[in-house]
Parts: structure tokens; sequence; C-alpha cells
């Protein structure tokens, strides 16, 4: 039986962290450890096909991959700390009637308005009651913040050689002593990610 693990990266196709993302689908199909990865670019494309699916919708499809994930892989790259698409959710600080938002990636068709009528701050958890949906989270963040609530195993890897802790986005310093450099230069001079770490922290 596979192993479903979530993978949370920068998806930007000029600075983002796609290549450690594809290296790590690469090595969990493999027929020793089966790890079954949920990516998040991936989750996006399922649920943002529709013309009415927005910030909140995207971010609960979220909650519900990495509640049902054993672990959560964060890749943290030069541009993570400063990437903020998801944070624009007004309903956060105002009444429904005075919140508007624009679908994903139907800029063209401009604003609608709210949809969530009830908002509760706390807790947040939106398996039970949909809460953590409304926030002023990046999606990098919502994720991060619904597998730490959820008390998911966590793993953090930067997109280096090194140990890049300035890389690090100021909601993850908690978590800087467990954090990795993914690479590491083999015999003959290859980059190749470092797999014996991962494998123990997925309990393999």
């Amino acid at each position: 039986m596979s192993k479903r693990v979530y993978i949370s990266a920068d998806y930007d196709p000029l600075h983002g962290d796609q290549n450690v993302v594809n290296e790590l689908v690469r090595w969990g199909a493999d027929s020793l450890h089966k790890v079954d990865f949920i990516d998040m670019a991936d989750v996006k494309d399922g649920v943002s096909g529709g013309d009415d699916c927005r910030i909140c919708d995207l971010k609960a499809e979220f909650n519900r991959r990495i509640n049902a994930s054993s672990a959560a892989i964060f890749i943290v790259g030069n541009m993570t700390q400063y990437r903020e698409a998801g944070s624009l959710c007004e309903r956060y600080h105002k009444a429904q009637y005075l919140c508007s938002c624009t679908p994903y990636k139907k800029n063209a068709s401009g604003s609608r308005a709210c949809k969530i009528y009830n908002v509760n701050y706390y807790p947040c958890d939106w398996q039970y009651n949909g809460l953590c949906i409304i926030n002023d989270y990046s999606y990098l963040r919502h994720e991060f913040e619904q597998a730490r609530m959820k008390g998911k195993d966590i793993i953090i890897l930067y997109n280096s050689t090194r140990y890049e802790t300035s890389w690090l986005p100021y909601y993850m310093h908690d978590y800087r002593a467990i954090a990795r450099p993914f690479w590491k230069i083999n015999a003959y001079g290859r980059y190749v990610g470092d797999y014996s770490y991962i494998k123990g922290a997925l309990g393999f």
C-alpha cells in the first residue's frame, strides 16, 4: 500500500521549485517506495476548471488533500517567503456584502460577490466546519498551517545543496531545526536528491 504525501511548492515557471517536485515524484513512483505524492499544482488544476472557483474553494481542496495525507513536504526556494498568491480574501476582515473576489484564473470575467455567508475564526478546521478557508494567508502558508494544525509529519526541503535558513518564511521558523537541503552532489558531480533523509522522515 502506498504512502500518501502532500507536496507544497512555488510553481513559478522562472523562479519556482518545480525541479524538486519532479524529482520527488519520479523517485516516489519506483517499485520500492510507492509514495503517492499529491502535488499542489495538480490539485489546483483539478478544481479550478469551473467558472466560479475561488481562493476559498482552492484552500478547501488543499485542506481535504492534506487531511487525507500522512505527511506534507514543503519545498523552500529563494523566492518562497515572498509569494503572496491566495492572500487577497476580503471576507476575513469585512462583512459579506462588502466583499467581492475574482474567480481563480478568470480575471477577464471580473469580480463577483462573496459567497461565504457565515465565518467563524476559531477553531480553524475545515474537516468539520469550513473555518480555515477564510483567512489572509498565502496558499503556501495556508497549506503549512493546515498540516501543522492536523498534526501531520512535516518535512521541509531547501531547493539547494546548503542550509538556506534565510529562505525560510517567518511562519516556518519554529521548524528550522528540521529543514534540510534537498540536493547532494554525488561522486560523479551530479545533483541527486537526499533520499536517505526523506526515506527516514517518511518511515521507510
